[in-house]
């Protein structure tokens, strides 16, 4: 911005340098050149003014190509942790599932194991039931004809509890040893199945993760290499600016050469132009430079004064009668370059800056139209004019008001 500001500066600079050396045919005869270099200075400042707003349009893109590249980065950060989480629930539900797997294979073993008891426990009953077909199936009758007392009965019935509670217990420990093999079996292959099922979301989930980490690493990488090679284009043009301000630089240097060259003989002050408000004009020449803010590309500046081209030497007269209040020189006076001001009383003052000579010093009483010094380039300026200002006790005022 501070670099637009500085172009901006030197094309107002410029404008007066032109306008100074437009205004050389009224006063003496201007070099041969003088037309060559004001086209010339007008294409370079034509070309400078495109190359800028390219260098603009550029800086803002790779900007924006900064911000998206940003963004996509922590894009990406977000979705390796959410891979990352993804891969831990993944193995947790692996571990599960293998942990389902083997109590599963235990199940099954458990119920080999049982069914081969309850195969034997089938055969003993089988046999059981043959010797019992085979001699007969003692009932009530018979054991109490064939028991020789009570005592003997008793113990007849008592065995046959015992054989009948025996053969039923058998059966029923065996069909519930069966009944719980089949719930344990159904219960492990169901939470199988379920972990199966977690996992298999999770592994795609992880997979739709990777792919989006990939496509956005993919585009991140395009904004890469589209950001690498803006800033290509942008060092190019950023050369190509300080070419052209070299050059615009340059012929602003030919252009103050021959006004200079010009100025070998004093230049006549010239007929006195009254103004409206009271004073006269001090030099007689068009307006580079308005009173006010103005537009130095990156904002607006103040300017406390109007800047008036005209070649370098041209004499300047006084505004007004008064006293000189004050005059500096261009290492004390910093921008304004060597700088003189004049009161003429009722808090009115006028101030004149850039000057090449001083023809008056500090405290001499000067009447108007008197000659105060000589227009120059002194102080921050590159172009002859005269920066000329009017104050109202010490404040600045627009001097065409006065003018």
């Amino acid at each position: 911005m501070a670099s637009l500001a500085s172009m901006s500066l030197r094309r107002l600079c410029a404008t007066a340098l032109v306008l100074a050396a437009a205004a050389l045919p009224t006063l003496l005869v201007a070099p041969a050149g003088a037309e060559d270099l004001r086209s010339q200075l007008e294409a370079k400042e034509s070309k400078l003014d495109e190359v800028q707003q390219r260098k603009g349009v550029l800086t803002s893109t790779i900007a924006e190509n900064k911000a998206q590249i940003e963004r996509l980065t922590g894009e990406v950060a977000a979705i390796r942790n959410r891979e990352a989480a993804t891969r831990s629930r993944l193995a947790a539900k692996q571990e599960e599932l293998d942990q389902a797997v083997s109590r599963l294979q235990a199940a099954e073993g458990e119920l080999a194991e049982i069914r081969a008891r309850l195969s034997r426990a089938l055969v003993v009953l089988r046999e059981r039931l043959v010797a019992m077909y085979e001699s007969g199936n003692p009932d009530l009758l018979s054991v109490l004809v064939s028991s020789g007392d009570i005592e003997d009965l008793s113990a007849h019935l008592e065995y046959l509890d015992r054989l009948h509670g025996a053969d039923e217990a058998v059966v029923d420990r065996v069909g519930d040893l069966r009944d719980e093999v089949r719930q344990l079996v159904a219960s492990r292959r169901e939470s199988k199945n379920r972990i199966e099922s977690a996992r298999d979301e999770i592994a795609a989930e992880e997979r739709e993760l990777s792919e989006s980490r990939l496509a956005l690493a993919s585009r991140q990488q395009a904004l890469v290499a589209a950001r690498a090679g803006r800033e290509a284009a942008l060092a190019t043009i950023s050369s190509h600016e300080e070419e052209l301000d070299g050059d615009v630089t340059a012929i602003q240097g030919e252009i103050a050469a021959q006004l200079a060259a010009t100025g070998a003989a004093p230049l006549p002050a010239g007929p006195i132009q009254e103004g409206s408000g009271g004073l006269i004009w001090p030099v007689n020449g068009p307006i580079a430079s308005g009173f006010g803010g103005r537009d130095i590309g990156a904002g607006y500046e103040y300017h406390p004064g109007i800047d008036i081209a005209v070649p370098e030497g041209t004499p300047i007269r006084a505004a007004a009668a008064g006293t000189v209040a004050l005059q500096e020189s261009e290492a004390e006076s910093g921008g304004y370059g060597n700088y003189t001001c004049i009161d003429h009383g009722g808090g009115l003052s006028t101030c004149y800056a850039h000057q090449s000579a001083f023809s008056v010093s500090l405290g001499d009483s000067v009447s108007q139209g008197e000659v105060i010094g000589y227009t120059g380039c002194t102080g921050y300026c590159l172009g002859p004019h005269l920066h000329f200002e009017v104050r109202i006790y010490g404040e600045v005022t627009d001097p065409m008001g006065y003018l």
